[in-house]
């Protein structure tokens, strides 16, 4: 039975199999279908499984089911039934909302309707009280108006009282407080008012400043100011030192309390600043009183129709502001400085002084100026003037930077424009005169062997010099645009030397070993050294930095390059210029080493059509000595090199020997070893000439100059070669021209360096290697 009961077992898992296969292969149905369905088979093989005993849970799975179905009916009745309630509700809600809305809406239109009433009803009295605000607003302001008037008569009662009774401190401290309220009234529109305190204030003030003014020349007059020849230590201090020292601190002090009124006053009296010059501030009170008598002096001496006004001489009265401010220094300093310094006051009396005496001179210079415009040598003088009365004022009188002196007065546009066209034409003619001097072209140093470095002819050291004297007289001006413009005039004049230069070349070139030629060259070789070491002066290199800011206005229009490479100081102002004057070295250079080839070539023919074929060999001769036919190209190059180491200076001469080795070098090997054969006999001869007579003609120069003959010093080797060390080179040669495979044998490249040859290729030795007479006998 057991056996029957197994196989009706596996018969009813081989049938549910079946079906969950036969479900599984209904896979064309719709994808919804066939989910359903595999969920179905899930759910019968997890609840009933593959046991047909299980059957009997059939029953109780459906009535689980039914019962989760009709639960799942009452939720979707209670859903559905509750919905439409809450959407009534809402509704609901929503129509009191629009209701109280509404509502609120006409309470709102009421409300304005009562406010509008209200305004138009309270607008009459707005009006009334506008009014009423108003005049209030008026008499305010007439009231105050009245207090300042009453305030201003106050103060102008309590001056007059305090002069009268000679409390002269009350009166100052009056007179400050007037001050201080013009410069509270400055903001309100009471011009009326401002003109009659300013009026008052100016009343009272110079009646106090009269007064202190008289007591304080009266002081010092008895000190004896002001000093106008140097002070003497004869005159003895007066017997009342004490009490005038006393008297002189208290007039000083009153006077400096006067300040700010006498600065109110003083504003429309002020002047603009001229350019170039910077605004100032006023001078301190007591030094304008001090300045009264010297400005009187200088006024009768340099106005009006006195001889010492003279156009032609303004170093009178520049002079004699510098002897007034050399004269009264100490004084300034040991009287002066410390009553200023204990009333606060933070003033340098000397400057002061200066700065006062200054003015006068300012307005001499800006006088007369104009008037020399159309003489260039009274201008001229001028000019020359103005510059060394500012380095005095700088260095000797210690003026400070930060204020003005008298060079602004250059910066007048038509004053400055005249200054740029003397300058070029001034520098023309001396340029004219220089060159067409007797002397011109030979140095001044000549016989001085230390000083004589350079070379330098005579006209080209003046034209720098005039360059130098150029660049000192607009250094110190305050005006970086003005110091541009000469740099531009600078850099006209040197380009039209060059030029210059260039002309007389010209002329001279077929004399190219002369010593005017040679001269031209040293001048252009100087000049560019000098415009190189200018490049990285501190003041130019300032220049080059305004220059990019500021220079295209004036040296015209600088591309994209040439400004980066100026602001970053790669370039140099100058980098055109020395350009041109490179290009100009080079090629006289060249001339001058073509007019030397020439000759060296014309005494080398017979040299070079040698029969080295057929010479004797070296064992045949008792001692070797310098081919007779070598003779005078030898000592045409010996000359050569004096002369032009005499007349070219060094940096100039190295260059040209040493182009002349590279040529000579190139000329003898293609014209002599590559135009003829030699016997063992004339390779040595050669390699006796070469090493032994020309190339010590260069050691005078430098320490190895075979380097500078490489093509020659190696040729020599080859053709000096041994007969056996040349066959095996000979056969390395022709193993790499055959490309045939040696491990073994060495590369022709490392058998060439192993004999010291670096320069010739493998080709050219293979044809020196051809040359040798003992190849042609094999051959």
């Amino acid at each position: 039975m057991a056996a029957p009961m197994m196989e009706h077992n596996n018969h009813s898992n081989m049938n549910l199999s079946e079906l969950k296969l036969a479900d599984s292969t209904k896979s064309d149905s719709p994808s919804e279908d066939g989910n359903l369905a595999d969920d179905i088979v899930v759910l019968v093989l997890r609840e009933i499984g593959g046991d047909l005993k299980s059957l009997k849970k059939v029953s109780g799975l459906l009535e689980k089911l039914t019962l989760e179905n009709k639960q799942l009916e009452e939720q979707v009745q209670t859903v559905s039934s509750s919905g439409p309630l809450r959407v009534s509700a809402a509704l609901h809600a929503a129509e009191e909302s629009q209701k109280k809305l509404e509502s609120l809406l006409d309470k709102e239109r009421l409300l304005s309707n009562k406010l509008q009433q209200h305004l138009q009803g309270a607008q009459v009295w707005t009006d009334s009280i506008g009014q009423v605000l108003g005049q209030l607003d008026t008499l305010e302001r007439h009231m105050k108006y009245l207090q300042c008037l009453a305030r201003i008569e106050e103060l102008s009662d309590s001056i007059q009282q305090y002069l009268m009774t000679n409390s002269v401190w009350d009166a100052v401290r009056a007179i400050d407080s007037m001050a201080s309220l013009d410069m509270d009234l400055r903001e309100s529109g009471c011009l009326h008012l401002q003109a009659f305190l300013r009026e008052t204030l100016r009343f009272w003030h110079k009646i106090l400043k009269d007064k202190l003014t008289s007591d304080f020349e009266e002081v010092l007059t008895q000190l004896h100011w002001p000093f106008i020849s140097a002070p003497t230590q004869t005159l003895s201090p007066p017997a009342n030192a004490q009490e005038l020292s006393s008297q002189l601190e208290l007039l000083v002090s009153q006077l400096l309390s006067l300040q700010t009124s006498d600065d109110l006053i003083s504003e429309n009296k002020e002047t603009s600043a001229r350019p170039g010059q910077s605004q100032t501030p006023p001078l301190s009170l007591p030094i304008q009183i001090m300045l009264l008598p010297l400005s009187k002096r200088f006024r009768y001496h340099f106005t009006g129709n006195r001889q010492t006004n003279n156009l032609s001489k303004p170093e009178w009265y520049l002079t004699q502001i510098l002897i007034w401010m050399g004269n009264n220094s100490n004084f300034m300093e040991e009287k002066i400085q410390p009553i200023l310094d204990r009333a606060g006051g933070n003033v340098n009396a000397r400057v002061e002084l200066c700065r006062g005496l200054l003015t006068l001179a300012q307005e001499k210079l800006a006088h007369d100026a104009p008037r020399l415009l159309y003489d260039d040598a009274l201008f001229c003088h001028l000019v020359d003037e103005i510059l060394q009365f500012e380095k005095e004022l700088r260095s000797t009188h210690s003026y400070p930077r930060a204020y003005p002196g008298v060079l602004h007065i250059l910066l007048e546009e038509s004053v400055f424009q005249k200054w740029l066209s003397v300058e070029r034409k001034m520098a023309v003619e001396k340029v004219d005169t220089m060159l067409s001097a007797e002397g011109a072209w030979s140095s001044q140093y000549k016989d001085i062997t230390d000083m004589d470095e350079l070379k330098a002819p005579d006209c080209a050291e003046t034209f720098m010099t005039l360059l130098l004297v150029i660049t000192e007289r607009y250094r110190s001006l305050p005006c970086q645009r003005a110091q541009l413009s000469f740099l531009a005039l600078q850099k006209e004049l040197v380009d039209d030397f060059r030029i210059r230069l260039t002309q007389v070349m010209k002329e001279e070139s077929r004399q190219p070993l002369s010593s005017r030629y040679c001269a031209i060259l040293n001048a252009a070789n100087y000049i560019s050294t000098v415009l190189s070491d200018w490049g990285d002066n501190v003041f130019f290199l300032q220049l080059q930095q305004a220059a990019v800011s500021v220079g295209e206005e004036i040296l015209g229009p600088l591309g994209a390059t040439e400004s980066g490479r100026l602001a970053s100081l790669e370039g140099s102002l100058f980098e055109e210029l020395l350009a041109l004057l490179e290009r100009l070295r080079g090629d006289m250079l060249g001339r001058l080493l073509d007019a030397v080839m020439r000759d060296v070539k014309e005494k080398a023919q017979p040299y070079c059509k040698d029969r080295w074929i057929s010479l004797p060999s070296q064992s045949d001769q008792a001692t070797m000595s310098l081919s007779s036919s070598a003779c005078p190209m030898m000592l045409c190059l010996r000359d050569h090199l004096l002369q032009l180491q005499q007349m070219l200076c060094l940096p100039l001469f190295q260059m040209f020997w040493q182009g002349l080795a590279e040529r000579l070098d190139c000329f003898i090997y293609e014209d002599l070893i590559l135009y003829n054969h030699f016997n063992e006999g004339g390779a040595a001869q050669l390699q006796y000439d070469m090493t032994r007579n020309l190339f010590p003609l260069f050691g005078h120069y430098c320490k190895r100059p075979e380097n500078f003959f490489k093509h020659v010093k190696e040729a020599c080797i080859i053709l000096t070669l041994k007969v056996g060390p040349a066959l095996l080179l000979c056969d390395v040669l022709k193993q790499s021209e055959e490309d045939l495979p040696n491990h073994q044998q060495s590369s022709p490249e490392s058998a060439l360096n192993e004999l010291g040859i670096y320069k010739l290729a493998p080709s050219d030795v293979q044809i020196l290697l051809n040359l040798r007479s003992a190849w042609l006998n094999q051959s």
